[in-house]
Formats: C-alpha cells, structure tokens, sequence
C-alpha cells in the first residue's frame, strides 16, 4: 500500500516541448500537456457561462497558464459553429468585422511559487476580433502564427435575444424513474415569423454547462399562436446525479476542507485528499456545491492567476470496479468532464482502491467520479455517485434559429435555471 501511494502521490507529469502538426477539434480541448488551467467565462463574473449578447458591452475573459513559462508566440482565431459544432462553412467576412487573428500579448509571469509558470489572458470581443452575427463560436488558440499547430479550442456563445424562453424542471414522467432523473419542460414565446419550426428553430438542453448531457429538440409538443411548447413526456428526462464532492486547497499553510495532508519538495506541492467512498447507496445528503465548477483562489498571496501553486492531488475512492472491462475518471468543469489518461484513476483490485494524481492550480474544486465501462460503451457517475430527483442542478436552453434562405443559423434565445427557488451558483 505505502509503495503504490507513494508512487501515486510524487508522480510529477513530464511535460513535452514536442510540438506535431495536428488539426482542430470543435470541442473544449486542450492540445498540449504544458497548457493547464483554462479559463472562459462573461467577464461580468467569474466563472459564469461563456455567454454574451450580441453588440453589447459584455466581454469573455478568456485565460490559461504555460507551465513551460518564458513567452511563446500564441495566436488566436474565433470561427463561426453550427448548433451541433460543426464548421458553419461561411466566410470569416460573414461573421467578422476586424480582422481574422491576433497574438495573445497580455501575459504575466508567476512569482512566489514552487512550479514557474506564464498567465496569457484575453478579452473577446475587442479591437482585432470583433464577431456580428450571434451563434456558437470555436475559440483557437496556436502556436507560432501557424494554424496547424493547434493550442487550445474553447467554446463561447453570442446571443442575439429574440425569443423569450420560460422553463421549469420537476420529476420525470416516467413513473420508474421519478426518485432518480429530473424533466426539464420549457416555451418559446416569439415574435419573429417561423414559418415551419420543425425545421427552422432547434433547442439544445444540458446540465451544468456538461456538454456530454446534451439534449436536442426539434419538435415541440404543441404550436401555438407566437409560442412553442416543448413538454413531451419523452424528452428532457436528465439523472439527477448527486451533489459534486470538492476540496479547498486556497491556502497550503493548513489542511482546509477534505485536505487530509499535505507534502512539499523541491519541485511540487503535494495534496492528499480524504478517500472518498461511492454514493450510489442511501439516502440523498444535501449539501452546498457549485455545480461542478472551480475557482483559483490563494489566501496566502496577493494575486490568484499569477502566485498560486500548482500542486498534484492525490484522489482515491474506496469502491470495487463497477464491472470487468471498465476505467474511472475524476470530471469536473476543471477538464470539461472529458476523460483522459491525466485525470485516470489505476485501481488496486486486491484493496478496491482507485487511485490518481492530477496537476491543479489552487483553489476551490467540485469533482464527481465516473465509469467509462468499455464494454456497454456508456460513461457514467451513477455507479459511483448515485442519482437523486432531489439534487441541486443548472440547466442550460440554447435556441438556434436558421431563417429560410439564410446560409448559418443564430443563437436567437437563452435561459440558465436551476431547480431551486434562488441560483446558488
């Protein structure tokens, strides 16, 4: 046990200065294992949604950190999305009305920590990326003026708000899953003329900003006089899920919440966390949470993006494997809820431990456990995590609306809720 906790525990990941020609994937994806902490969110606050309206004042910050440190030569690009994320094909002259890139000149280095590092940061729009249509726009980031040389891809939204959207969430229809899976019913009302809205108008569905949970509707239920209702028995089912686990790693001086100990050498600071045990059996624990989101924060310095520490935590869960051929991840909107081998759990089959060690900046982290079973070919947190109707969570409703003739559909509505009387986010 002390000979794999060790080995778990002082894990420092190798970081590459290899740089291959690859090409860009229109999700949220980091390309380099040196570029860690990425960040988009309205400037109006912090790590809100990624979403501003059309030809107003608000900005995305947009930010990440360079663990190889010194000054690279980044650029930047924005490209207009379709509903699914697919290229929308137009001309930047359709969706632009500045320039096609820039380079990322705003960066700061790190000061007062174990590990160097370079903050890059900027504000969208501005000067030289200035979009004018609404939609879902792909952020892209690369190396050395050269497209194929691909940094970082980010999703952001522009809405163009012409549709008011009213929304509710309550139990399943379905009589079986009423105690585990919460329904998201919701109506359009519209002023525009939408001649066939089984064609022209698409709404897109998803928890806490999760883009793996999303729901696309086509079809309302019911066409009324300016509105449309979406509140078919069917649809917009969701797994309540269970509130997200999290630690505090603020400050490194003491043990804060579900920090257990904490390591220091010359080259990383080292956390160990409490081991977690699976949720899936019981009853349903409230507590506080922030809906799988994260906030860099260091109390014992005076700037958070450019003097906290990064350190690997160590993550470990007490639970069998949930079936033979199968990983687990720990996923939060720290990784995008992606899985990948940095954020893999090893597991001990004679102890039924997982274990992992992942490199994050400090501040306040929401994580879940998940199981990718490989042969079901599902990803899932339920094994793990159990799923509740009485769950606190956020729902997103993206309105797409292609007009007849038009070459490029428009985010035309939006609304954030959640099923508690007030947002806690």
């Amino acid at each position: 046990m002390q000979k794999i906790l060790f080995i778990i525990l002082f894990f420092i990941p190798t970081l590459s200065f290899a740089q291959t020609d690859k090409t860009f994937t229109y999700e949220n994806k980091v390309y380099l294992p040196n570029i860690k902490t990425v960040l988009c969110f309205n400037s109006n606050k912090e790590q809100s949604l990624p979403v501003i309206l059309l030809n107003s004042s608000e900005t995305i910050t947009f930010a990440f950190d360079d663990l190889l440190a010194g000054t690279k030569n980044y650029w930047y690009t924005v490209e207009h999305c379709t509903s699914d994320w697919q290229p929308s094909r137009i001309s930047s002259i359709d969706y632009l009305e500045s320039f096609n890139d820039d380079r990322i000149i705003n960066y700061r280095y790190s000061s007062n920590t174990t590990r160097k590092y370079t903050h890059y940061e900027i504000s969208l729009p501005n000067y030289q990326i200035k979009p004018k249509i609404s939609g879902n726009y792909l952020l892209k980031v690369y190396l050395d003026g050269d497209i194929k040389k691909p940094v970082i891809s980010q999703r952001f939204y522009i809405v163009d708000s012409q549709v008011a959207v009213s929304a509710e969430v309550t139990n399943s229809m379905q009589v079986a899953d009423r105690n585990y899976k919460q329904k998201i019913n919701f109506t359009i009302n519209h002023s525009i003329p939408i001649s066939n809205p089984y064609q022209d108008l698409k709404a897109v569905v998803m928890q806490n900003f999760n883009s793996n949970t999303a729901q696309i509707n086509t079809k309302p239920a019911f066409i009324r006089p300016n509105q449309l209702v979406y509140n078919d028995l069917n649809t917009n089912d969701f797994w309540g899920d269970n509130e997200y686990r999290k630690f505090d790693t603020r400050s490194l001086r003491y043990k804060a919440d579900n920090v257990k100990d904490i390591f220091r050498d010359n080259e990383l600071v080292n956390v160990m966390l409490f081991q977690d045990i699976p949720r899936n059996i019981g009853a349903f624990a409230n507590q506080y949470d922030e809906n799988g989101n994260f906030f860099v924060r260091n109390t014992d310095g005076r700037d958070d993006r450019t003097e906290s520490e990064y350190t690997g935590v160590l993550f470990t869960l007490n639970a069998p494997a949930p079936s033979a051929n199968g990983d687990a991840y720990v996923v939060g909107r720290f990784n995008n809820y992606t899985l990948s081998n940095e954020n893999k759990l090893l597991y001990d089959a004679s102890r039924k431990q997982f274990y992992g060690n992942i490199l994050l900046k400090q501040g306040l982290y929401d994580y879940e456990y998940a199981w990718q079973d490989k042969t079901a070919n599902t990803v899932e947190t339920k094994p793990f995590e159990g799923a509740f109707f009485q769950t606190e969570n956020s729902y997103q409703i993206f309105i797409y609306y292609r007009r007849p003739g038009a070459r490029w559909e428009t985010l035309v509505g939006y609304v954030n809720l959640s099923n508690k009387p007030s947002d806690r986010r």
